[in-house]
């Protein structure tokens, strides 16, 4: 596994919190995987520069067996609560969870590293070599530079490449930074690196960027429409003033200066591969029910505002249509879901076991959502993977939030956004008229059957 120095996680970490670069973004610009990235920021959020320090990996089987209790009486995910307890790897948590659930304590007592010692270690100390009492005092003040060359330049390396060799550019420039300090001939060896090599790079190096002029004019036509335009349109309003240029030339170059189309960004995907365990598809397609708190469907949408995105999750009874709770976030976090599940099972009485639907997203697989639905009794029926008819009743609903909603009013910012979504559904859910419910709203329709 790479190792990464302090330096180099804070840069990122800032790039996302103050550039508000994304983590897939900023993995595939340093080389490093989204889900580190994703676990530096929790880090920093909750322990701050402290979380990005290197610090030791073994852990007693107590203190591992409170971080598990915390985890499950808190509902927290892996990646929350190794950011809540400064833990490096993550995994580790999930890695604990399993050996504690199969063999309960024991488990947990973490095995002495290394193969067994075969004799004991000898206990006077070796004699020194006697090629050692025949080096000089010359010779062996150059085997220390040497020494030290080496340590100077494997440091600059981990802390300039994430790579463990680095390419030919990060070679020649730490060789440039300690020429002044050691001899050029002693670092090209080391580094592997051909004369004529470094003082290309050099000079590449110092050359001027040959796409100044270029990334000018991108700029300039991403700007004049306001950020309507992908790499495509960019390229063919290029073509047109007469400059031939490549369309992945300019896709390159507004993802080095961080310009993106604003129009139809990436849609939010809950599914993020097989984690934890998928219920059966118990619903069936069977979207009505003869009572209130029977069946149950819900989902995450998203939207955004002015390059700021906010989740929505409600929980929709399939038998009127009524929303019966809802949770909002700017992150698609654990949180969001278990808060408004909390909130739904609020309302059920004791008697009450309704079958609850979802499609396969990774909040509804977790150990931590599962285990509420037991707890309560309830049934849990999940979409078959990549088919959203599955759960058409919300998705219908999500359309609807939309289209009445969200597309005819312009939000100044996420804030605006959500106080208008919780006036739009106690407005969906007391006011709108419906007219498969005999033209009553979804609250009225309740209270009138009940009353019948």
């Amino acid at each position: 596994m790479t190792k990464y120095d302090e330096r180099f996680k804070l840069k990122i970490v800032q790039e996302y919190l103050v550039k508000r670069r994304g983590s897939k973004t900023l993995a595939r610009k340093y080389g490093c995987q989204r889900s580190s990235v994703e676990h530096w920021v929790s880090l920093y959020r909750v322990h701050g520069k402290d979380g990005l320090k290197k610090k030791h990996s073994s852990y007693s089987a107590e203190f591992k067996l409170s971080v598990l209790q915390h985890m499950w009486d808190n509902e927290l995910s892996f990646g929350q609560t190794a950011a809540a307890f400064n833990i490096r790897n993550h995994a580790a948590v999930g890695i604990w969870e399993r050996s504690y659930r199969e063999g309960g304590f024991d488990a947990l007592i973490a095995r002495p590293r290394g193969r067994p010692k075969q004799m004991s270690a000898p206990t006077t100390k070796p004699e020194p070599s006697p090629d050692d009492e025949k080096c000089t005092r010359d010779e062996l003040l150059a085997e220390l530079n040497q020494l030290r060359m080496e340590n100077a330049y494997l440091k600059k390396l981990r802390a300039l490449s994430s790579q463990a060799e680095g390419d030919a550019a990060d070679k020649a420039q730490i060789v440039q930074e300690l020429r002044q300090q050691y001899p050029l001939a002693g670092l090209l060896a080391f580094a592997g690196l051909a004369r004529s090599t470094f003082y290309y790079q050099l000079k590449t190096r110092q050359a001027s960027d040959k796409h100044q002029q270029l990334k000018t004019i991108i700029r300039s036509v991403f700007a004049r429409h306001k950020g309507r335009y992908g790499y495509r349109r960019v390229t063919a309003a290029i073509r047109q003033t007469g400059t031939l240029v490549n369309h992945k030339t300019v896709q390159r170059l507004m993802t080095v200066l961080g310009l993106k189309s604003l129009v139809r960004p990436k849609r939010y995907r809950s599914f993020k591969g097989e984690i934890g365990h998928a219920a059966p598809h118990e619903l069936q397609r069977k979207f009505t029910a003869a009572g209130p708190n029977q069946k149950w469907v819900t989902d995450v949408t998203e939207f955004n505002v002015a390059g700021e995105k906010l989740y929505l999750s409600p929980i929709l009874d399939l038998y009127n249509g009524e929303i019966v709770a809802f949770e909002t976030s700017r992150r698609p976090a654990f949180d969001l879901v278990s808060s408004m599940l909390k909130k739904a099972l609020r309302k059920l009485s004791s008697q009450d076991k309704p079958m609850l639907h979802s499609d396969q997203g990774w909040q509804y697989r977790m150990p931590a959502y599962q285990r509420i639905l037991r707890k309560r009794g309830l049934v849990q029926s999940m979409s078959r993977k990549g088919n959203c008819l599955d759960n058409a009743t919300m998705e219908s609903f999500f359309a609807v939030l939309k289209s009445e909603c969200f597309y005819l009013n312009k939000f100044a910012n996420i804030d605006v956004l959500q106080v208008e979504l919780t006036r739009y559904i106690r407005y969906y859910n007391h006011d709108r008229i419906k007219l498969k419910l005999k033209g009553l709203s979804p609250v009225q329709y309740r209270t009138q059957a009940l009353a019948a």
